[in-house]
């Protein structure tokens, strides 16, 4: 997980409009990732990350993100993944 994280932070790393609080792309974690992506990434950055984190683990995280009381996610975003992870995690 820690390379596939690593390739998750590359990400970013060569998108840094994606998180343009910080330059410190070594210490963002999967959330702060999932969350930069699923509200202003592209389909291809979303699918590069399914497949680096799995889309089973890409769901949790999306999960835990949904459920929070003041989360970040837009509700476009929210709406749409929340289909999505439905219908492809079992």
């Amino acid at each position: 997980m820690d390379a596939d994280l690593t390739k998750a932070r590359d990400i970013i790393r060569h998108n840094p409009g994606l998180i343009w609080y910080t330059k410190n792309y070594d210490h963002l974690s999967p959330e702060a990732i999932t969350e930069a992506i699923l509200n202003c990434g592209s389909w291809d950055n979303f699918q590069e990350l399914r497949t680096l984190l799995g889309t089973k683990v890409l769901a949790d995280i999306f999960s835990k993100l949904a459920l929070q009381k003041r989360g970040n996610l837009h509700y476009l975003a929210k709406n749409y993944f929340t289909y999505y992870f439905a219908k492809y995690v079992s």
